[in-house]
């Protein structure tokens, strides 16, 4: 499987971007598909996941409230609108993806993650 990641840039605070990932080359979808995110000088951390059909959705409590995950289907793609930026949300967003959506305690970890994407930078900078 494949993800492409597009739609990141530059914010000011407050502002909003949505995400996009789209997945190809699988068979067994649709496939659990999520974000995490890097900042420079630390770890990942995971930021949203959604199952297959949509049904179930988590978010990490830091952006729980501010950012909203979904997904087409149809266009094998995945979405993540990030609303009230601030700058604690610059870096790396990754795009992930998995057979199933398998989490501890509603947070979904990189050891359940099958696929990544390269990435696309998120700067929230006034």
């Amino acid at each position: 499987v494949q993800l492409e990641e597009s739609g990141g840039g530059m914010v000011q605070p407050g502002g909003s971007l949505r995400l996009s990932c789209v997945a190809s080359g699988g068979s067994d979808g649709p496939y659990a598909m999520g974000w995490f995110r890097q900042s420079h000088g630390e770890e990942r951390e995971w930021v949203a996941a959604i199952s297959g059909p949509g049904g179930t959705i988590y978010y990490a409590a830091a952006v729980e409230g501010r950012f909203t995950i979904s997904r087409d289907n149809a266009k094998n793609t995945a979405y993540l609108q990030m609303n009230n930026l601030s700058p604690k949300d610059t870096g790396v967003y990754y795009c992930a993806a998995a057979k199933t959506l398998l989490t501890r305690e509603r947070r979904w970890y990189e050891d359940a993650v099958s696929f990544w994407g390269q990435g696309t930078q998120v700067t929230v900078s006034s």
